[in-house]
C-alpha cells in the first residue's frame, strides 16, 4: 500500500540564465470589492486553490495560463496556485515571472505511478505528469478542501473564482463540463465492450448515462475523493489496462471510467476545449458555439509552437498576448524563497 508522505523543506531558487528566457508580469491588485486577506496561510478561507504542472514542453502554457487568470480575477491576491513537478528546473522562472503570487511546489519523486502507465495514441499523452492530477487529494495540505485542477494549455478569460464557486452538492466528487452528445464508446477498445465483465456492466448503477467529458478542466472535491479511495479505484483500472488493453487514450480513460455518469455537470463555457486539433495532425479548430470563460487547446496542437513556427491556428492568436516568452538575454543572479512540498 503507498502511503503519501509530505515533508516542507524551504527552498533556495536561483533565478538563472534560463528564467531570463520569460519577462517578468505586471503586478495585479484586488478591486474594491474584495475583503482583506485574514492571513498568509494555505488554509484561509478566502482563497481559491488552483492546481497546475509544471514542465519543459509545456511550461509557456503553464505560464501564460497564470498570467490569464491573474488578469481576469477581481480578487488576484485570493489565487492560490498548487504546481506538480518532477525536478525543480523551472521553479526559478516561476518566481521570477510572477514574484508576487502565491504558490506551493509539489515535487513527485518518484513518481508512483510510473509503473502503470501505458502507452497511448500520442507519445506526449504518456508523460508521468498528466497522471499527476490522481494524487492532489493526497499532496495538498487537507486543510484544502476543493480545488480547480487546469492543465498548461488553457487560458482564461474571466474570473475563475466563478468556477471555484460553483457548488457541488454531495455525492459528487468532481464537477467539469460534460459532453453527451460525443461518442462515448470510442474512449475504450471493441475488448472492453465485449468483455461481459465489463463493457456497460462498469457504468450500471451510475446517477446518469455516462457522458464524456474533459480532465484538463476540473472542480475536485478533495475532502470527498480521500475518503472514497478514488485514487486506488483509477489506479486499478491502469492495472487492469496493463493486462488488458482496454483503452488508448492515456490518463483521461481511468477517469471516465470512475466518474462518468456521476460527475456535477458545469457550464461548457468552462471548457472550450479542443483548439488543439486532434491527437495525430493538431488541425485548426474554432471555438464551440455559446459563451467563452475557458479556451483550453487540447490536442496535439500547441499555441507556442505554431506561433514559433509561423503557422499559427486564428485562436492561437488569442493567446499569443498571453505569453511571457522574450528572446534569452544576459543572466542575473538573484535568490527568491520558495515553499517546497515533496513526495
Amino acid at each position: 500500500m503507498l502511503v503519501a508522505v509530505v515533508f516542507l523543506l524551504l527552498l533556495s531558487v536561483s533565478v538563472s540564465s534560463a528564467s531570463s528566457q520569460f519577462a517578468e508580469a505586471p503586478q495585479f491588485r484586488n478591486g474594491e470589492s474584495c475583503p482583506p486577506s485574514s492571513s498568509s496561510s494555505v488554509c484561509d478561507p478566502g482563497l481559491v486553490h488552483i492546481a497546475m504542472t509544471l514542465d519543459s514542453h509545456y511550461l509557456r502554457g503553464s505560464m501564460a495560463a497564470v498570467l490569464s487568470l491573474l488578469t481576469h480575477a477581481a480578487c488576484p491576491d485570493a489565487l492560490f496556485f498548487h504546481f506538480l513537478l518532477l525536478d525543480l528546473n523551472h521553479s526559478a522562472t516561476l518566481a521570477a515571472s510572477f514574484p508576487s503570487l502565491r504558490f506551493r511546489l509539489y515535487l513527485l519523486r518518484p513518481d508512483p505511478d510510473l509503473h502503470l502507465i501505458s502507452s497511448s495514441v500520442r507519445a506526449a499523452l504518456d508523460s508521468p505528469l498528466n497522471y499527476a492530477r490522481n494524487h492532489l487529494a493526497h499532496l495538498l495540505p487537507p486543510c484544502v478542501r476543493r480545488v480547480v485542477y487546469l492543465d498548461s494549455d488553457v487560458l482564461a478569460v474571466d474570473d475563475i473564482r466563478r468556477l471555484w464557486d460553483t457548488p457541488l452538492p454531495a455525492p459528487a466528487v468532481i464537477a467539469a463540463p460534460e459532453y453527451c452528445r460525443a461518442n462515448f464508446s470510442r474512449y475504450f477498445t471493441p475488448a472492453f465492450w465485449a468483455d461481459p465483465a465489463l463493457g456497460h456492466r462498469v457504468f450500471q448503477g451510475r446517477r446518469r448515462a455516462p457522458c464524456y467529458f474533459n480532465t484538463g478542466v476540473m472542480l475536485i472535491h478533495l475532502a470527498r475523493w480521500r475518503a472514497g479511495h478514488y485514487r486506488s479505484r483509477i489506479r486499478s483500472w491502469m492495472a487492469l489496462q496493463k493486462d488488458k488493453r482496454i483503452y488508448d487514450l492515456g490518463s483521461l480513460p481511468p477517469f471516465l471510467l470512475v466518474f462518468a455518469g456521476d460527475i456535477q455537470p458545469v457550464h461548457h463555457r468552462w471548457n472550450q476545449h479542443g483548439l488543439g486539433g486532434d491527437n495525430v495532425h493538431g488541425s485548426c479548430r474554432p471555438l464551440h458555439p455559446g459563451p467563452v470563460s475557458l479556451m483550453h487547446w487540447s490536442g496535439k496542437g500547441k499555441p507556442w509552437d505554431r506561433l514559433d513556427a509561423a503557422r499559427p491556428c486564428p485562436m492561437d492568436l488569442l493567446w499569443a498576448p498571453y505569453d511571457l516568452y522574450v528572446t534569452p538575454h544576459s543572466s542575473s543572479s538573484s535568490s527568491s524563497p520558495s515553499p517546497l512540498y515533496s513526495w
